[in-house]
């Protein structure tokens, strides 16, 4: 069957080439909107093994240097670790996992080495702080997206609010035109709220730079763990001080999708708007061809059905905040399922479907093009400068409220004669004294909307200071989540050189106190 249709047009890829549209959708859009037809789950038992590992490398790494494990067991512990890791845990797969995971994976190893070596992996801790520890590394990956995709949503917003800072346009309240403002002054607005949701996300994550590892079940361990040197191999920044704290809380989750939920919030309010400025009716924006749909019956669609992708996915976070919140309340505070295993697992959608209603309203920013005249054109129409003309009056003497009759009267007279807003307050007796001071152009909406100069608004110096605020907290913002990422891979590094050093040190034939004092010196 043949991908291509014949016209008199020529001939067209299927389902890119609509007639109307001549492109297809943004494949980056396209990846979004379109994943529920995937069938590739991931690999959640090799991602899950590949963080336990990570954990008992460093584990082992700390054993030894202190002296509670023999080095040369240690080192051959990190050897067969290594060496399954390569083989991405092939021999653990195949096995029966009756008790789970981890004790699979931990059995496999005492099959392999033997009791005596094999047995002390699991020496000072418990699969509670093994947890609590492997889920603050697995939310590293997809936390740190959602942070880059904020962050450069907030990029976009902000290049367009300076590319667009001239083109004035309605602000609109309860779905009316109210006052002239720009296109530019709306979208820095909204990159306001986007930074502070950046802030938000980057506070909800300290509590996963704390390392639980050492805690064990839930009183911590008589064995003289050192839990400050599994935290700096593992890219935390200090151990959690309480072990009753570090297995019962998972309270990151919870904040990671609060944050979440209130970014979702704000996209949910943008995506409305640009709803309707796209409409034909309104006519404000336009969406290029790579970022609107077709429909399969009606052959002038140009649906911006983008917008209603992020409308949905930006509630996932309130909903995984929800379920989450919902779990965790059932459970003490101690280690519970209810809490490590139920709560958490609302953690990935909420992120995942946020970092996608993300990406999809930084498209759509990035590719909507205001029709200036057309908003200009509703800013007059919908008589914007009325606010602008009663202040003016006051400016004059008249108390305010009088002021917002007599321009009321003088809307209205505009309305019956069709004439401008200009025209009808040079008719209006109360009001033509004030006007007549005023060149023919004092009403226009760009005008007006240059006068408006305080109180933040889109006139003045204003804007540009904004601007200028807005692009240094997102460089600040973003230089802290870069520390963060850097962090945590100069970690991974060290860990590798750390365990190599101890089966360097330790693969001479060499009495256990030798090799442990040998480890040390290494350090």
């Amino acid at each position: 069957m043949s991908d291509s249709v014949t016209g008199t047009s020529g001939t067209h890829e299927a389902g890119v080439h609509t007639g109307r549209l001549r492109t297809g959708l943004d494949p980056r859009a396209h990846r979004i909107v379109y994943d529920q037809y995937r069938t590739d789950d991931g690999d959640p038992v090799g991602d899950e093994l590949r963080l336990i590992s990570e954990v008992d490398r460093a584990h082992l790494v700390m054993l030894a240097e202190r002296g509670i494990v023999d080095a040369r067991r240690a080192a051959a512990l990190l050897d067969t670790v290594d060496a399954l890791r390569a083989e991405d845990f092939a021999p653990v797969r195949a096995r029966p996992m009756p008790r789970g995971l981890y004790l699979a994976y931990e059995g496999w190893l005492v099959d392999r080495l033997g009791q005596e070596t094999g047995g002390v992996l699991h020496t000072g801790r418990s699969r509670n702080d093994l947890n609590a520890t492997t889920v603050r590394l697995k939310v590293r990956g997809p936390y740190g997206q959602l942070l880059d995709e904020v962050a450069e949503l907030a990029r976009v917003l902000l290049d367009k609010g300076e590319a667009h800072r001239d083109v004035t346009m309605p602000a609109y309240t309860h779905g009316q035109p109210a006052v002239p403002i720009s296109y530019g002054h709306y979208l820095t607005g909204v990159a306001g709220g986007v930074l502070r949701s950046l802030a938000g996300l980057l506070d909800a994550g300290r509590e996963i730079d704390v390392n639980p590892l050492g805690a064990g079940a839930v009183g911590g361990t008589s064995v003289p763990v050192d839990p400050a040197r599994t935290a700096d191999l593992l890219g935390f920044t200090a151990a959690v001080p309480n072990s009753v704290d570090a297995v019962a809380s998972r309270d990151f989750v919870l904040r990671m999708l609060s944050a979440a939920a209130v970014l979702g919030v704000l996209m949910a309010r943008v995506a409305r708007d640009l709803t309707w400025w796209t409409t034909e009716e309104f006519g404000l924006l336009r969406m290029a061809d790579d970022l609107v749909g077709s429909s399969s019956m009606m052959p002038q669609k140009r649906n911006p059905f983008l917008l209603e992708h992020i409308q949905g996915r930006s509630t996932a976070a309130l909903a995984g905040f929800t379920g989450a919140a919902a779990a965790m309340s059932t459970a003490g505070y101690t280690n519970a399922i209810a809490v490590g295993t139920e709560a958490a697992r609302h953690l990935w959608p909420g992120l995942a479907d946020t970092t996608q209603a993300v990406t999809l309203l930084r498209l759509v920013v990035d590719g909507a093009e205001p029709d200036r005249e057309r908003m200009r054109d509703r800013a007059r129409e919908g008589f914007t400068s009325a606010t602008y003309l009663a202040e003016r009056l006051v400016v004059d003497g008249i108390p305010f409220r009088t002021a917002h009759h007599l321009v009321g009267e003088t809307v209205l007279g505009a309305l019956d004669s069709g004439t401008p807003l200009s025209e009808a307050a040079r008719a209006q007796p109360d009001v033509a004294a004030a006007a007549a001071g005023y060149p023919a152009d004092w009403l226009d909406p760009e005008t007006v909307a240059a006068a408006c100069a305080h109180g933040g608004g889109p006139g003045g110096t204003g804007p540009d200071e904004a601007l200028a605020r807005a692009r240094a907290e997102l460089v600040a913002l973003t230089a802290e989540s870069a520390a963060r990422r850097a962090r945590w891979a100069d970690a991974a590094e060290r860990l590798s050189a750390e365990a190599a050093k101890v089966v360097a040190v330790s693969s001479d034939d060499v009495p256990p106190e030798e090799a442990a004092a040998r480890v040390v010196a290494a350090r």
